[in-house]
C-alpha cells in the first residue's frame, strides 16, 4: 500500500529527501552533496548531471530504508533562478549558471535602459536585479549565441530532473517565475522578455500548475532511482515559495521568515501586485501569489563576523554560541553601534548592485560582544525596513510570523526580531521546510488531499513556541530604527563612487 510522499529540497549544494506520510510525519531521510564551480569571479556554475546523479542517489537510499512500493507520489523543490541549456538528447550545452552568479550585471542595466525596468518588473514581478535568470540568458546570446541557437530547451532544476523522471521537457509554472521570463499574472511565458534572451517558443518547457502531475517515472528512471515504474511525478515550485508552504504560511495574515545565509521572508496574496518593496511569485497553493524580500546577508554574516572578531578561519557551533553569550551582557542598541548589513549588496527595497556594509558609530569602547550584537541588531532593523515597505505597498500586516532556518537557533536574534518587528514569532519544528513543502504538493498530487490548504492543515505541525515581543525592548528599539532608515540614504551616493572605483557602476 502507497502510504508515502517523498519531498524534495533540490538546493544550491544538495538534494535532500525525505517520505513524508499523511500527518506530515518523516519516516526516512537521505541527503547526497554536488559542488559548485567558480571559474572567475562573480561567476557560479554547476553540472547538471550531479542534480541527477544527486537526486538518484538520495532517493534510492529512502526507499530501500522504507520500501519503494510504500511511495505514492514525488516532488521537487529546487534552488530558484539556477538553469541550463540543453540539447535534444537533454546534454548541457553550457554549464548551468547559478541564481548566486554576478556576470549579467551590464545586461540588467541595458535591458532595463531598453523596456524600462517598471515594465519588466510588472510582467516579470521581479525589479531588475542579477539574480533572475533572465539577464544571464542575454549574456549568453552575447556570449555564447551558441548556445542559445543549439538548445532545445532552457530548464530550471526541476526541468532537468523532470525531464530524466519522466522524458518530458516541463516545469512548474511556481519553478519558471523565478527565471524572469514568465508573465506571473498571466501564469504563462513572457513573449517580449523570452525575446530579450533571443530563445524561441519552441525552446520553452511546458508549464504545469504545482500540485498537478508532470508524468509518470519511466523504466530506465525507476531503475536509477529505485522506485516503481509509473510513480507520480508532481509539479512543486522554487525553494522560496516552497519553504512558506512547508511551515504553514499560506494565509493572509501570516508571513514566514526563514533566518538562514539569506533572510527571506513572506506573505500571500490572491491579488497580483508589484513593487520595489519585495519581488512577486506564483504561490505553491496553485491560485494566489508570494510577496516576498530577501536579506542576501543573513546568517552568513553571522559567521563573518564570528570569524573576523575571533581571528578564526573557521568556525563552530561553540564559538557562536560563545559570542552570543557575551553579546546577551551588551545593552539593547550595541553602545551606539550601528551595522547595515549588506555584505552581499541589497535587493528590496532600493535594489543597488554597488550597495556594501557600513558599520557607524565605532570607538575605542566598542569589544567584539558589541558588534556581534550589532550585526544581529542590524539584520533585525533591516526586516523591518523590508517587511514595513511590503506591508505598505500591499495595504495590510501580517499578525505573526512562522520562523525557521538555522538562525532560529539564537535565542537573542529571535528576542530581538520580535521587538524590532513588533510581532511574535512562531517557531516551527520543521526542520527542513522546502522537502516538507514539496511532500504537501506530492500528497495533493496523489489524491490524499483537495487543496494545499487541507494537506498544510494535516501536514504542518503546530509550532513548538512563541517569542512575544518584549515591551521593553520594542521601546529601545523603535528610535533605533528610525536612525537606522537613513543610514542607507546617507551612504548612497559615497556607496556609487566607491562602486564606480571597484567597477562594479
Amino acid at each position: 500500500m502507497a502510504d508515502l510522499v517523498l519531498g524534495v529540497d533540490a538546493s544550491t549544494t544538495a538534494v535532500k529527501v525525505i517520505a513524508f506520510d499523511r500527518s506530515g510525519r518523516p519516516h526516512a531521510q537521505a541527503r547526497a552533496d554536488y559542488p559548485m564551480a567558480t571559474p572567475q569571479p562573480g561567476w557560479f556554475e554547476q553540472d547538471s548531471d550531479d542534480w541527477w546523479r544527486a537526486l538518484c542517489s538520495a532517493v534510492k537510499i529512502v526507499a530501500d530504508a522504507v520500501g519503494r512500493d510504500r511511495i505514492a507520489a514525488i516532488s521537487i523543490g529546487h534552488q530558484r533562478e539556477t538553469f541550463v541549456l540543453v540539447d535534444a538528447d537533454g546534454k548541457a550545452l553550457y554549464p548551468a549558471i547559478t541564481w548566486l552568479d554576478e556576470r549579467a550585471r551590464p545586461q540588467v542595466a541595458a535591458l532595463s535602459d531598453k523596456l524600462g525596468r517598471e515594465h519588466i518588473r510588472d510582467i516579470s514581478g521581479k525589479p531588475p536585479d542579477p539574480t533572475p535568470s533572465l539577464y544571464s540568458l542575454i549574456w549568453l546570446r552575447e556570449h555564447r549565441p551558441d548556445t542559445i541557437d543549439q538548445a532545445r530547451a532552457v530548464l530550471d532544476v526541476q526541468g532537468v530532473l523532470l525531464h530524466h523522471l519522466t522524458g518530458r521537457l516541463a516545469t512548474g509554472t511556481a519553478s519558471a517565475d523565478p527565471l524572469g521570463i514568465v508573465d506571473v499574472r498571466a501564469g504563462q511565458w513572457a513573449g517580449d522578455l523570452v525575446a530579450a534572451t533571443g530563445l524561441t517558443a519552441a525552446q520553452l518547457p511546458d508549464l504545469i500548475a504545482p500540485g498537478a502531475s508532470a508524468g509518470k517515472l519511466t523504466n530506465s528512471a525507476a531503475d536509477a532511482c529505485g522506485l516503481l515504474p509509473g510513480t507520480e511525478i508532481i509539479a512543486a515550485g522554487g525553494d522560496g515559495q516552497m519553504a512558506g508552504l512547508g511551515v504553514g504560511a499560506i494565509t493572509p495574515d501570516t508571513a514566514y521568515l526563514s533566518l538562514g545565509t539569506g533572510i527571506v521572508s513572506g506573505m500571500y496574496a490572491q491579488q497580483y501586485t508589484t513593487s520595489d518593496a519585495y519581488r512577486t511569485l506564483t504561490s505553491p497553493t496553485g491560485e494566489g501569489f508570494m510577496m516576498e524580500t530577501v536579506l542576501r546577508s543573513g546568517m552568513q554574516l553571522v559567521d563573518w563576523m564570528t570569524r573576523l572578531t575571533s581571528g578564526k578561519g573557521t568556525v563552530s557551533g561553540a564559538d557562536l554560541d560563545g559570542l552570543e553569550k557575551a553579546a546577551r551582557d551588551i545593552d539593547p542598541g550595541s553602545g551606539g553601534l550601528m551595522l547595515m548589513p549588506y555584505w552581499a549588496g541589497v535587493m528590496n527595497p532600493y535594489w543597488d548592485e554597488t550597495a556594501r556594509g557600513v558599520v557607524l558609530g565605532a570607538s575605542l569602547e566598542h569589544r567584539a560582544p558589541h558588534f556581534f550584537r550589532a550585526a544581529l541588531e542590524g539584520i533585525a532593523f533591516e526586516q523591518a525596513v523590508a517587511t514595513d515597505a511590503m506591508e505598505a505597498s500591499i495595504g495590510r500586516k501580517a499578525k505573526r510570523f512562522i520562523v525557521s532556518g538555522g538562525g532560529a537557533k539564537s535565542e537573542l536574534l529571535l528576542q530581538i526580531m520580535a521587538a524590532v518587528l513588533e510581532r511574535p514569532l512562531a517557531l516551527t519544528p520543521v526542520t527542513e521546510a522546502v522537502a516538507a513543502g514539496a511532500g504537501i504538493l506530492a500528497a495533493i498530487g496523489a489524491g490524499w488531499f483537495g487543496s494545499a490548504g487541507d494537506a498544510a492543515a494535516a501536514m504542518v505541525p503546530q509550532p513548538e513556541r512563541v517569542i512575544e515581543p518584549d515591551p521593553a525592548l520594542v521601546e529601545v528599539y523603535r528610535p533605533n530604527v528610525a536612525v537606522y532608515r537613513d543610514i542607507y540614504h546617507a551612504t548612497r551616493d559615497i556607496q556609487a563612487r566607491l562602486g564606480q572605483l571597484r567597477g562594479v557602476a
